[in-house]
């Protein structure tokens, strides 16, 4: 995933300590869920305290997310445009989003070739075959 504010395995103690540092309402990021498999969360600073917000990966690569109750069910094609939708006040969030929390080393390239399995060969890798 190629978003700058994606932080992947960040635990909730971490994604606090950065989202209320400084202490700005409205610092946002994404990242995996702990006890959810499979689910993100949309985590948001406001007064002093974060709000998770589940996200869950829909059928055909589609995301929708848990707001308040009474808030429509929204389906949105990727994260961009959720995140998007939510920069805007009065969408169900506790409070807009307005300033991502950027990882550090987020660099596109790099992450591509993290992803990759690379094989390297070596002598170890090789076994004498009988005849």
């Amino acid at each position: 995933m190629d978003l700058p504010y994606y932080h992947g395995q960040l635990t909730k103690r971490e994604c606090e300590a950065l989202l209320l540092k400084g202490g700005v309402d409205g610092n946002f990021l994404i990242r995996d869920s702990e006890s959810v498999p499979g689910a993100l969360c949309l985590c948001v600073s406001f007064k002093r305290f974060v709000y998770t917000y589940r996200i869950f990966r829909e059928k055909y690569g589609y995301y929708n997310i848990q707001t308040k109750e009474g808030s429509p069910k929204q389906i949105f094609p990727n994260l961009e445009e959720l995140v998007s939708k939510y920069e805007k006040p009065g969408q169900g969030l506790v409070v807009h989003l307005s300033n991502p929390i950027m990882r550090k080393s987020f660099c596109p390239r790099e992450r591509s070739k993290l992803e990759l399995n690379v094989y390297e060969n070596n002598d170890k890798d090789y076994v004498d075959v009988l005849p």
